[in-house]
């Protein structure tokens, strides 16, 4: 039944047929029906697929086999009594190779559902059964290896090496790629790149698979010099990279940031004639996207397209999220309504994107709609999604769709993770809400997830800027009860809220407390410290820090270098200024531009410092940089604010002979320089030679001559240049409408101001609430209360709502006017109408209140600041310390004042040192 080669020893033969005697348990009927119920499709397949001198020479337990493993109804019983079958058959050598190699990579099926166990098995019973004519080969031992490599089990593959050098098969490159790739594949890189060595010393070439395998197993282990060496060698040896040598080599160079290598080797392989493939444009496109080289990576998208390769899910993800980031969000919107029009399922890092990028883009709506096209689509949102919401709302001051956005996120049965809490925390404490962000936290203690550093560190900023110490100390002991180890972010919040009020001892207690804890200053905490040491003139401390983070190896930057010398420039040590703008230039650091020295300049001339803000001119000169026009025009305005029209000249003459232009803003400068000096008539005549000039009017310029004609009491002239301003076609804006009704109302004029606002209101012109708020502020000037309120009673027929300073006009003037139940109930509409008081606002009631001995009503509005979680102003604190202290006018009425603003009992006023803005909690 078996033709046998005359060659096999006739004792070889009977062992064989001994061994496969143990078929027996299936039964010739059970076989016969096992090829019958084949029988059609098997010959089917033999003489379709089948090479034609192999036809004849196919058993049906072969065609059987190929046939029911390919349809996934091979069973391990059936397959071991066919494979035996297979193996009975001496002419058939290379089918038992044939049907192992299938079997490995066969897809797990209910029939089997490990192939490559199940081929290692046949191949045992292959190694112990087997006719010499199907003995175990070179590639029987090579599909044994791969059959390792798919069992993820590198160790035993290597092991086969023995069997194939005592067998004198010897090693191959095919063993050692696929070994080689098996390593890689379970991360064992070290072993994987020594075989590699290993078999070049053993004089085994590596083939392009060879170099395919460990060039994409460093690129993904990111040794990628290794990786690009490799890719190099290769070429040297005359092996010629293919498409996915080029695809693991560019995806390693995208993900390792050297974008500039992968794009040429993008551009080389089409120069190479190797087309690449959307894996090659996906890589390439998600990596310049990520380097920000969005045009390029735009640019690539659409060639793809024209070489005719079809863009898919990821492809469009990469770009939608680039052009996102990039702040192109028109692109990356139509670009996810064509992913969808061409049949492309958008996923939820792709809705995520697009989401994100339309909430920074403050398209709310749009985004709401893109989540609502996510959730019909069937895909589940993530906290990732939720975040982009919560974040956009909470930057537009939409807090009702935060919480709202945050609530949702839970009834769709996510919970919310840290970095969700953390945002939406942020967010309330950005509002000053910061009880509600405390409220967040306490959820997350008692019900997870649990807080980090970054929960904390929200708090604890919340409640820094709010000036709540006490608050700050204890969200900090909290902290490190609760096992949170606090870091750099932490200790430098802490520092910069004590250091930005002043407070320095408390800030560098923290310091020396930060370094006990085994936490290092970083530039940051020395930057914070020198910074408010320079605020406040304490230069020799500064200059102190500054060389001790030299010292332990914080190198200084420019910020603190820019601290240092406006510190000394703004406290008139010019000379220092001067040496450490050479000692950061001799160190490589550029030093500061043009736009820092003009607000040093801007500051001094405002503060009346000329003479130094003059001297930092030359400071810029001595970096190699040239004075500008808004350098000249600081110093313009500084002159004229201390009344040298004189000097003030001089300097436009300067800058006119260095070739600097004087521009619209020095001639308006001048001119309000002469009307705030009294030399209305040197104003008009400026005024008019900037016409001829061919200077350019603008608004501010007509607004600010008229300003100062109404208050040099010039009424007529000042109506008349507003006739000419409209005559000429200038377009005139609530501002210059706000100086005209003032100074009308200031020069007796107030019936024609309320005719000309009539006139407003009947053109149609777009008023807004500045403009009457003006007007009600000078009607309470020039005692016509009435009309002040009928006009705050108007302001809501013309469609516009009063703001907080028109609310704070309002009240505090009426509590001038001794009309306390009147401001209080305007208060309480304000409060309505949804218009939150501010921490300024109320402070300043609080002072008109107590200078009108409104003791009591005072304390109801210190226990609004206290509800608000507010700060006391250093002015009222300042007045309740005098008003309240002994022999303080009030000290008998302190009672009447909330039970923490009692303090003052038995103090006198410079006991108690309060700080500006610091709460009193």
């Amino acid at each position: 039944m078996y033709a046998c080669s005359k060659s096999v020893p006739y004792e070889l033969v009977l062992h064989w047929k001994f061994c496969i005697a143990t078929t027996a348990a299936m039964s010739r009927r059970r076989l016969s029906s096992i090829f019958a119920s084949s029988s059609s499709s098997a010959s089917s397949t033999a003489s379709t697929s089948a090479p034609a001198k192999l036809v004849c020479a196919l058993p049906p337990a072969y065609a059987v086999f190929k046939e029911r493993l390919l349809s996934g109804t091979l069973g391990p019983d059936d397959a071991r009594h066919l494979f035996d079958e297979v193996l009975l058959d001496c002419d058939l050598a290379k089918a038992p190779n044939q049907l192992l190699s299938a079997l490995a990579r066969a897809p797990p099926s209910v029939a089997s559902s490990d192939g490559p166990a199940f081929a290692i098995e046949l191949f045992k019973r292959m190694d112990r059964c087997a006719s010499p004519q199907a003995a175990p080969n070179g590639y029987t031992y090579n599909i044994l290896i791969d059959c390792y490599r798919r069992a993820h089990r590198p160790d035993l593959g290597l092991a086969i090496f023995g069997r194939l050098l005592k067998t004198g098969f010897g090693l191959n490159v095919v063993a050692y790629s696929t070994v080689i790739d098996s390593f890689f594949k379970e991360g064992e890189v070290d072993k994987a790149y020594d075989k590699f060595c290993e078999m070049k010393k053993q004089g085994i070439s590596p083939n392009v698979v060879t170099y395919n395998s460990t060039i994409d197993g460093l690129c993904k282990s990111k040794a990628m010099d290794k990786a690009y060496d490799l890719f190099r060698e290769m070429k040297k040896q005359g092996i010629s990279p293919n498409v996915v040598t080029y695809n693991s080599t560019i995806d390693g160079l995208c993900k390792s940031k050297a974008m500039d290598k992968a794009y040429d080797l993008f551009r080389e392989m089409k120069k190479q004639g190797i087309s690449p493939n959307v894996v090659t444009y996906n890589s390439t496109i998600d990596g310049l996207c990520k380097s920000k080289a969005m045009d390029k990576a735009y640019d690539l998208f659409h060639e793809m397209k024209k070489q005719g390769i079809s863009p898919n899910v990821v492809t469009y993800t990469s770009t939608i999220d680039g052009l996102c980031k990039s702040k192109a969000m028109d692109k990356a919107y139509d670009l996810f309504r064509e992913m969808k029009k061409q049949g492309i399922s958008p996923n939820v890092v792709t809705y995520n994107s697009t989401i994100d990028g339309l909430c920074k883009s403050k398209e709310m709506d749009k985004a709401e709609m893109v989540l609502q096209q996510l959730l019909d689509a069937g895909v589940q949102p993530n906290n990732i999604t939720y975040n982009s919401l919560i974040n956009g709302y909470s930057s537009l001051g939409m807090w009702k769709e935060s919480v709202r956005t945050f609530k949702d996120m839970s009834n769709c049965g996510l919970t919310p993770c840290v970095i969700s809490c953390n945002s939406f925390m942020h967010a309330l404490c950005k509002r000053g809400r910061i009880q509600e962000a405390k409220d967040i936290f306490d959820s997350m203690v008692k019900n997870g997830p649990k807080p980090d550093v970054a929960c904390y560190s929200v708090l604890l900023h919340g409640y820094a800027t709010q000036g709540c110490f006490a608050d700050v100390g204890n969200m900090f002991n909290l902290m490190e009860s609760n096992g949170i180890t606090p870091d750099h972010h932490v200790f430098n919040i802490l520092i910069n809220a004590f250091a930005r009020r002043g407070m320095m001892d408390k800030a560098i207690l923290i310091f020396e407390d930060m370094q006990k804890k085994g936490v290092n200053p970083n530039v940051c905490t020395y930057s914070t410290l020198i910074s408010a040491y320079c605020r406040m003139g304490r230069l020799s401390d500064a200059l102190e820090k500054f060389n001790h983070m030299v010292d332990v190896g914080v190198p200084p930057g420019s910020p603190v270098y820019s601290c240092l010398i406006q510190g000394h420039c703004i406290h008139g040590d010019l000379v220092k200024a001067n040496e450490l703008i050479s000692e950061m230039m001799n160190k490589g650091i550029p030093p500061p531009c043009i736009k820092f020295f003009n607000s040093i300049i801007n500051n001094l001339c405002k503060e009346g410092r000329v003479a130094k803000g003059k001297g930092i001119v030359d400071m810029i000169i001595h970096t190699g940089q040239s004075p500008d026009v808004i350098t000249f025009n600081s110093l313009i305005d500084g002159y004229c604010l201390v009344g040298d029209m004189k000097e003030a000249l001089r300097i436009v003459d300067v800058m006119t002979s260095v070739g600097v232009e004087p521009d619209v803003y020095t001639y308006n400068t001048l001119v309000n320089g002469y009307c705030q000096n009294g030399s209305i008539d040197d104003a008009l005549t400026l005024f008019r030679d900037m016409f001829h000039k061919g200077v350019t009017l603008t608004s501010v310029a007509y607004s600010t001559i008229i300003h100062g004609l109404f208050q040099a009491g010039r009424t007529n002239t000042a109506k008349k240049i507003f006739h000419e301003m409209i005559d000429c076609g200038m377009a005139v804006n609530n501002y210059t409408y706000s100086i005209v009704l003032s100074g009308l109302c200031r020069n007796n004029c107030t019936d024609e101001a309320i005719m000309l606002l009539d006139k407003l209101f009947a053109m149609n012109i777009k008023n807004d609430v500045v403009v009457f708020t003006t007007m009600i502020s000078v009607m309470f000037k020039v005692g016509r209360r009435e009309e002040a309120k009928k006009l705050f009673a108007a302001i809501s027929t013309y469609g516009l709502v009063p703001d907080m300073y028109t609310y704070g006009v309002m009240i505090n003037n009426l509590i001038k006017e001794d009309s306390f139940e009147e401001a209080d109930n305007i208060f309480s509409s304000m409060e309505k109408s949804g218009c939150a008081p501010d921490s300024r606002l109320l402070n300043g009631i609080i002072r008109t209140l107590l200078r009108k001995a409104e003791v009591a009503k005072a304390g109801n509005y210190l226990s609004k600041i206290d509800e608000n979680n507010f700060a006391v102003e250093a002015s009222t604190a300042s007045l309740l310390l005098s008003l309240f202290s002994i022999g303080g006018k009030y000290h008998e009425h302190i009672k009447l004042l909330p039970t923490k603003y009692q303090y003052f009992e038995g103090a006198c006023q410079n006991q108690y040192n309060v700080e500006p803005g610091i709460s009193l909690s």
